[in-house]
């Protein structure tokens, strides 16, 4: 029997440093926050769990999480379906392939920051071709003062902004059907729906896993774009968990309640995609 070789684990060793570095160094900073005051002189005292009782029952804590989660629900009902229908309208084959994968991939290449410029550009009713197109129309369209205006806004931008990423998981994990799976619902005589129920869903089963997964985490953790469109207004519409967690640590210098804002942040984040997994994958073996 070959003896077990533990030597491999030294080819590792860099990347688990660079991750204890940039991961595990800063979480236990925030933890070490988390428990503690200040009043300032960078004198700490303890506190306990304290922050995360304040946190818990703060009403600013509940609505940004209720915000949060309804904008998330309403990007994966769009998003994800809207997906799955543009990957199956998609050619197969042909010169048709390389642009619209192209196209598809131009809006996940446009930073954060310039996508939430853009649509704040875009959106004004004074300079903006969709502001101004709708005020020429007669809609008193205005996403500064108006908070369904700015919610649709956002929404419309993540959905401009992600749909690909769907998009492009769903087309991969068509492309990788075998053709036999085809020619024999062919024979069978099965319709475009049946095709769709017995073959492609399934089949695209891991492929959606990922995405839900992917889009709640990112949704659910958006900062720069509603930030630069909106900045968390009109008022308190748009003030997202991530929003309302910045204007604590950096505005009210409140980094005890901040640090336990973002150690229950995340989590929730890991015990819903933990919940999404689970229900997603219970009928495989």
């Amino acid at each position: 029997m070959k003896p077990w070789n533990n030597r491999a684990w030294f080819l590792v060793l860099p990347m688990l440093l660079l991750v204890a570095f940039s991961a595990v160094i800063p979480l236990m900073t925030v933890v070490n926050y988390s428990v503690q005051d200040t009043f300032g002189d960078n004198k700490f005292f303890w506190a306990g769990v304290e922050w995360f009782r304040k946190t818990l029952h703060s009403e600013r804590f509940v609505s940004a999480l209720i915000r949060n989660l309804i904008f998330s629900g309403i990007i994966l009902a769009v998003e994800v379906p809207l997906g799955v229908l543009i990957a199956l309208r998609m050619p197969k084959k042909g010169i048709g392939v390389p642009i619209c994968l192209v196209l598809m991939s131009l809006p996940l290449l446009i930073p954060f920051n310039v996508v939430g410029t853009i649509w704040q550009v875009f959106g004004r009713n004074d300079i903006g071709l969709l502001g101004g197109t709708l005020k020429s129309l007669g809609f008193d369209y205005n996403y500064v003062s108006n908070p369904v205006h700015a919610w649709v806004t956002l929404i419309v931008m993540d959905v401009w902004h992600w749909t690909s990423l769907v998009v492009l998981l769903c087309y991969a994990g068509l492309a990788s059907i075998p053709d036999a799976y085809y020619q024999a619902a062919q024979i069978d005589g099965a319709s475009g729906w049946a095709r769709f129920r017995y073959i492609q869903l399934p089949k695209l089963s891991r492929v959606l896993t990922i995405a839900v997964l992917l889009r709640f985490m990112d949704s659910f953790m958006i900062y720069t774009e509603p930030f630069v469109v909106t900045g968390g207004g009109p008022g308190n519409a748009t003030t997202f968990l991530s929003i309302d967690l910045v204007k604590m640590a950096t505005r009210e210098f409140n980094l005890g309640g901040a640090a336990a804002m973002s150690l229950i942040y995340f989590l929730i984040i890991l015990l819903v995609s933990w919940v999404f997994y689970t229900v997603m994958t219970r009928h495989e073996d």
